[in-house]
């Protein structure tokens, strides 16, 4: 069992100011990471904006005889989202490790939610993502080496009452790893994603206090680690919290061809049970899967 080592790695975590961020920033550069913590210093909602915590877990990481740099960009903002990696090139050279995690809550059921706030948090952690993953993609393609860290969520994986915004913009993270893990591969840039349970102010109150003891954010950096590393996989989507570690699957069923008639809608229907068991489902390499199953069994049902 090799020690996961990031001497002369260079990362960029956002929202690196507090909970899970912090602890992402701490863990890498304690195994050698330089790291720019950025943290635009707004409330939980967005709101507000302040480098104060950001220079904070920098003082922490210095303090600690390691090297960090502050930086308040909002991840809604390209420029200032470039400007951030730049300033990580001229400090270091190169950048090496993006951890996507930057985001707000706006949490309302869907009847009562205001578009504005849809379209914020979508903007915040889908846009957030893309723009950071953007700004070090030429790098990393130049290098030939990367590894983005794109952070899910149960809520999008799996659904959660009153937050149809974040879970449409968490699952959305999901299908950007899924293309990006493919079109970086002959560069050697892994992407992967996390999806945390851990307390922090995002998820204060929503969980009783005993739950929230039991889901400090230390919990999950092993799995960003893993995600981060030279030995990274890539196209992953691993869950953490509470020390326990699952993965989740995008998979396809066998499926069953019924063919094109007149009553196909009512055999579908009758049917629908075989077209969605499990049994020998698959987790495709890409989205040609889909229509390779498709097409097979037409052919096959026509010999």
């Amino acid at each position: 069992m090799s020690k996961l080592d990031f001497t002369g790695r260079v990362a960029i975590v956002t929202g690196a100011g507090g909970g899970l961020g912090k602890q992402h920033a701490l863990a890498l550069a304690r195994r050698g990471a330089k790291v720019v913590v950025n943290d635009l210093g707004g409330a939980v909602d967005g709101a507000g904006g302040s480098v104060t915590a950001a220079q904070a877990v920098v003082d922490e990481i210095r303090a600690a005889g390691g090297e960090a740099i502050a930086n308040g960009a909002s991840v809604t903002d390209f420029a200032a989202v470039e400007a951030m990696v730049q300033q990580a090139i001229d400090a270091w050279g190169r950048v090496d490790i993006l951890v996507n995690n930057a985001g707000i809550l706006r949490d309302k059921s869907f009847s009562k939610m205001e578009l504005a706030d849809f379209r914020l948090v979508v903007d915040v952690h889908l846009m957030g993502a893309v723009n950071c993953t953007k700004a070090v993609w030429p790098h990393m393609n130049a290098q030939k080496y990367g590894r983005i860290v794109m952070t899910t969520s149960s809520s999008g994986l799996y659904g959660n009452f009153g937050q149809s915004n974040y879970g449409a913009a968490k699952l959305a993270l999901v299908g950007l790893m899924q293309t990006l893990s493919l079109e970086g591969a002959k560069n050697n840039i892994h992407v992967n994603c996390l999806a945390p349970t851990a307390a922090t102010r995002m998820t204060e109150g929503l969980m009783p206090a005993d739950v929230l003891a039991a889901l400090q954010p230390e919990a999950v950096v092993p799995a960003m680690l893993v995600l981060a590393a030279e030995s990274a996989p890539t196209r992953t989507i691993l869950c953490a919290g509470a020390g326990t570690y699952e993965a989740a699957h995008i998979t396809l069923t066998e499926g069953v061809h019924l063919g094109l008639t007149e009553d196909t809608p009512e055999r579908l229907a009758a049917r629908l049970a075989e077209v969605t068991d499990r049994q020998g489902e698959q987790v495709p390499q890409s989205g040609a899967a889909q229509g390779t199953n498709e097409v097979g069994k037409a052919f096959a049902a026509k010999r």
